[in-house]
């Protein structure tokens, strides 16, 4: 016994022996390298500005979502964090290579001038993002407000076409609550991101439903590209009892965590129909997948994007960063989202649905006077813009009408 404990210990010696003279080896051949470029490149350069763009290619080539701040970087995603600043409004990413729209956020120059979530973004006025990093095309796209700006953007099964797009500042509201149209049973809830206010938003809005005679809800995550871990766990947790939430899991122990639900203040019994599509990326994968995984709600739309991943940001010093992946994001099924995504329960596709359909569309006593009510509407001059913002319209939107219609026959089997 003795004599194996003696030998363990020697494999483990010789391992670490090992390794730190392949670690050793390999300090000195970038040591090296760096040496042979500042001494031998056609134009002076110093130590910091190679070990800078060292940094620069090194972090983008371990995945999409790593990467260096320099200073200016740096500095600028602090501004952003505030949640307010100047930009296009349009959230990107790298897939498969190339700079791509994770979605145009809600009311801002990009969502107004066109930009639509699975657009490749091909140049930055004239300059190919294709050589670019993430954040150097980011960087690109940011500037002062009413300054302009033309990104030439490749959509599938259409030519290449330039949009122009003139900055401004980025406001986001990110929860809006409406009733539907010809549905007065439902609530529709839009949710652009989940920034920090969206669980106590929700919450506001939920305490209503009883007192509005509402039955079930829409909760519309399409073009959403995320935000806050807790806003979406807390999501979640208003509609889930019990049990997993989200879990992430990474190399340091320190890192995996587990999210759970809790049953107070639960709104278990309400139907629930949630919107998606491509546009629909990390925390919103999160809530849709944690319904469906739950069995808590039927999600109609598309495929969504497929950022399972978690990045922190780690001061290399006080003015420089760097945006590293340490964890990725599993379902409470123990599925992961990274490069997968969610497949909806019903997928639907965008398209257009007549107007004089939903007029065929069986409707009880209650439905019709509601109808009704919106034709008076349209007629009544003296109906205030308020009121005209309160409801949501259909407008031909096929996923929106699918999922009404998916809802109202579920508040239907729950009736006594």
């Amino acid at each position: 016994m003795k004599k194996l404990l003696l030998t363990m210990i020697f494999i483990s010696a010789t391992l670490f022996a090992n390794s730190q003279q392949s670690r050793l080896a390999a300090y000195e051949k970038f040591v090296k390298a760096v040496n042979m470029i500042e001494a031998y490149y056609v134009d002076e350069i110093n130590t910091t500005t190679i070990v800078n763009k060292a940094l620069k290619g090194l972090l983008p080539n371990l995945d999409a979502h790593s990467s260096y701040l320099d200073k200016k970087a740096y500095k600028e995603l602090k501004v952003q964090t505030t949640g307010e600043f100047g930009g296009l409004g349009i959230v990107v990413g790298m897939k498969n290579g190339v700079l791509t729209v994770i979605s145009p956020i809600d009311d801002t120059p990009a969502y107004k001038a066109g930009i639509k979530a699975g657009d490749i973004i091909l140049k930055i006025n004239d300059k190919a993002t294709i050589d670019l990093s993430l954040d150097e095309d980011v960087n690109l796209m940011r500037g002062k407000p009413g300054t302009k700006v033309t990104l030439t953007i490749v959509r599938k099964g259409k030519k290449p076409l330039k949009i122009n797009i003139t900055r401004g500042i980025i406001k986001i509201k990110s929860v809006k609550a409406k009733n539907l149209q010809n549905y007065p049973d439902i609530k529709y809830i839009r949710i652009a991101s989940f920034d920090k206010n969206v669980v106590q938003s929700l919450k506001k809005t939920l305490a209503k439903l009883k007192k509005e005679g509402k039955k079930g809800i829409i909760i519309d995550l399409r073009n959403n590209p995320g935000g806050l871990l807790n806003q979406a766990t807390g999501t979640l947790d208003l509609f889930i009892s019990h049990g997993i939430l989200v879990s992430q899991k990474g190399r340091v122990k320190s890192e995996n965590e587990t999210y759970y639900a809790h049953s107070f203040g639960t709104y278990k019994n309400i139907p629930i129909v949630v919107l998606v599509n491509g546009g629909s990326a990390s925390a919103s994968e999160i809530v849709s997948g944690g319904f469906q995984d739950h069995k808590r709600a039927v999600i109609i739309g598309e495929k969504t994007f497929g950022k399972g991943s978690v990045q922190a940001i780690l001061p290399v010093n006080k003015n420089e960063a760097l945006r590293l992946t340490i964890a990725r994001y599993y379902l409470p099924s123990g599925r992961t989202i990274q490069a997968k995504g969610v497949t909806p329960d019903i997928i639907v596709h965008p398209g257009k649905v007549q107007e004089n359909n939903l007029s065929n569309l069986e409707i009880k006593e209650a439905d019709l006077k509601a109808h009704l009510k919106a034709e008076l509407n349209k007629i009544d001059k003296k109906k205030t813009k308020k009121e005209d913002k309160d409801i949501k319209k259909i407008d031909g939107d096929l996923q929106l009408l699918t999922g009404a219609n998916v809802l109202k026959a579920l508040i239907i089997s729950k009736q006594p």
